[in-house]
């Protein structure tokens, strides 16, 4: 008998994994095998005159530290992200705190709202491109009846204006998505709680400190991450408007890696910057994931 029942859950635990291997064999397929291929390609020296597929060492990786329009557009890419993921989580908070208040048609207006997020990136630079455009852009005319007069901005071309246009493009895109997440969780938080703490005298910051946060601070958390890392390879919107420039005045280390792999052909040193891109990218993870821990 103990021999016929180990029998039998020994086939349950073969034919359960037998279930989970085509779903594993894809994952990797798709996630773990472009990794590998990246890793091997950077360690080679492919460029458009050379297809030097043998072990080069860390040339590519060498040439990381040497390379200053490389620094450069990593430097772009933090400030970038610095400065628009805060912006999108307080507007974001701000409007979900907004809809917590009972408003005709609400539904309605929170599907207006979310429009934004469900648009393709590449779709929303166009817009945002021709909506900055010198001659015939809304924004221009419109800031032209404010003035008085006749504005002529180059919204896309003056080092002045480009970053604000491309975050005004950004926080419209994706302040939804923050807005979403916070309302849900704001939804959540225990209005016995809230009214107690009104009852007391509490000030809304005091409230907002000792209830609401520790609340939300788990989705905010989550959101921010989710946010932050996307930020960070942030390629879509800059291309669209900008591709860069100009010069290389708003070129982010996803629009340099590409430009480096399909323009300047060197597949092998943009590989090297991927792989760069992955592993700060992982960096973050691991250490915001411990930070929850330790908040724990």
């Amino acid at each position: 008998m103990p021999n016929a029942f180990s029998r039998t859950m020994d086939k349950e635990r073969v034919f359960k994994y037998l279930l989970i291997a085509p779903a594993v064999f894809i994952i990797l397929l798709i996630g773990l095998y472009p990794l590998i291929k990246l890793i091997v390609t950077s360690f080679q020296n492919i460029s458009l005159f050379d297809n030097d597929t043998s072990y080069q060492g860390f040339i590519n990786y060498a040439r990381l530290f040497e390379d200053g329009r490389l620094w450069e557009s990593l430097l772009h890419t933090i400030v970038f992200t610095v400065i628009a993921l805060p912006i999108e989580l307080v507007l974001g908070y701000l409007l979900a705190l907004l809809f917590l208040e009972k408003l005709p048609f609400k539904q309605t207006l929170v599907a207006i709202i979310l429009l934004p997020t469900i648009i393709s990136p590449i779709v929303a630079g166009s817009t945002w491109r021709m909506m900055f455009d010198q001659r015939f852009g809304p924004i221009n005319q419109i800031i032209g009846w404010l003035a008085g007069g006749e504005v002529k901005l180059l919204w896309t071309v003056e080092t002045a204006l480009v970053w604000p246009a491309i975050l005004i493009a950004e926080v419209w895109q994706w302040t939804p998505f923050m807005f979403l997440l916070l309302l849900a969780a704001l939804s959540n938080v225990d209005k016995e709680q809230l009214e107690a703490a009104q009852i007391d005298g509490a000030s809304r910051w005091m409230t907002f400190r000792r209830i609401v946060l520790p609340a939300i601070l788990p989705v905010m958390f989550i959101a921010v991450l989710i946010r932050a890392l996307d930020l960070f390879r942030v390629f879509d919107v800059i291309w669209t408007m900008t591709q860069g420039g100009p010069g290389t005045f708003t070129e982010t280390i996803s629009i340099y890696a590409y430009k480096m792999a399909f323009r300047e052909f060197e597949i092998s040193y943009s590989a090297a910057i991927a792989f760069l891109v992955i592993f700060i990218l992982t960096g973050i993870v691991v250490w915001a994931l411990r930070r929850v821990e330790v908040a724990r």
